[in-house]
C-alpha cells in the first residue's frame, strides 16, 4: 500500500512534536539510523537538547496549533533541504474528561492540537510531495480514534478525525506516488498517559513506540498499530454491535 522504508539512510524526516514522548524517541532513533532529521515543537532548549551536535538535525521551533508559526517552520526545512521525504506529526494534547467535566475551552485546545494542527502540517507538505512526485506523509493518532472510550470525551473524536483525514489523503494521493500513514499506539508511557489515574494495559515505552513505528515503515500498511496484543482486541470490539460494546466497555472500564 506505501513504499517500504528500511534504509533511513539520508532520508530527510520532519518531526513536529519532537519534545517529549514517541516524537523525541522517534527522533533519536532516527538520528542513529542514519537520518537528517527536523525537530519541530514549543519547546525549543528540549529539542537543541535532543539534536545534540549531530549535523544532521535542524531545529525549528513552532507551535503546531499556531499556522504562521507552523509554516516558518516548513519554510525553514525548505530553505534549508529543498524538500522532504518523510513528514510526521506526532504532536497532540490530552485531558482526561468524562461528560459532566466537559470544558469547552480546554476541548478547543485539544482540536486544534489533535487535529487542527494535522491539517495545517498537511497543508505545508502535500504540495511539496506533489511537487517531488515522491516521499510520504504521516500522523500518530491512537486506538483510541476507534470507538467511544470512558475518559476519552473529546480526545477520542479528535484521534478519530485523524485516522479519517488520513484514509481521504491516502484514496488521493495514493494514485500520485505519495505514501500516507497513520499510527495508532495503545498506551505509551508519555507525559500525556501520566495524567490517567487507571492502570494502563501493555503500556510501552516511547522508545519501543519508535522502534514499532520504524518497523511498521519497513511494511507497506497503512496503518501502523502497536502492541498487537492490545491493539487487535480493540479491533474486535469495535466492531461489535452497541448492544455489546457499550456493556463491554463499562465491564473492562470498572463500571
Amino acid at each position: 500500500m506505501n513504499d517500504r522504508i528500511e534504509d533511513w539512510s539520508g532520508k530527510r524526516v520532519w518531526l513536529l512534536g519532537a519534545s517529549s514522548g514517541i516524537g523525541a524517541a522517534l527522533g533519536t532513533l532516527l538520528l542513529a539510523r542514519g537520518a537528517r532529521v527536523a525537530f519541530s515543537a514549543r519547546n525549543a532548549a528540549r529539542l537543541a537538547e535532543l539534536a545534540g551536535n549531530a549535523e544532521r538535525a535542524l531545529v525549528l521551533p513552532c507551535d503546531a496549533a499556531d499556522e504562521a508559526s507552523l509554516h516558518a517552520a516548513w519554510e525553514g526545512l525548505l530553505a534549508a533541504w529543498g524538500g522532504i521525504d518523510v513528514a510526521l506529526y506526532v504532536a497532540g494534547d490530552y485531558l482526561p474528561m468524562r461528560a459532566w467535566q466537559l470544558d469547552a475551552a480546554r476541548a478547543r485546545q485539544m482540536i486544534a492540537v489533535n487535529f487542527g494542527g494535522a491539517v495545517s502540517f498537511a497543508a505545508c507538505v502535500v504540495p511539496q510531495l506533489l511537487r517531488q512526485g515522491s516521499g510520504q506523509i504521516g500522523f500518530v493518532a491512537s486506538v483510541a480514534g476507534y470507538r467511544g472510550l470512558p475518559k476519552s470525551l473529546i480526545y477520542g473524536p479528535t484521534k478519530a478525525a485523524l485516522i479519517n483525514f488520513a484514509e481521504s489523503l491516502y484514496l488521493d494521493l495514493e494514485p500520485k506516488g505519495i505514501g500516507v500513514r497513520v499510527i495508532n499506539p495503545g498506551f505509551v508511557a508519555t507525559p500525556l498517559t501520566a495524567k490517567n489515574d487507571f492502570a494502563m494495559p501493555a503500556l510501552l515505552t516511547p522508545e519501543q513506540a519508535a522502534q514499532q513505528t520504524i518497523a511498521g515503515f519497513a511494511s507497506g500498511a497503512f496503518e501502523i498499530h502497536y502492541p498487537k496484543r492490545f491493539t487487535l482486541a480493540l479491533k474486535v470490539l469495535a466492531h461489535l454491535p452497541y448492544r455489546v460494546y457499550f456493556p463491554l466497555i463499562r465491564l473492562f472500564a470498572g463500571r
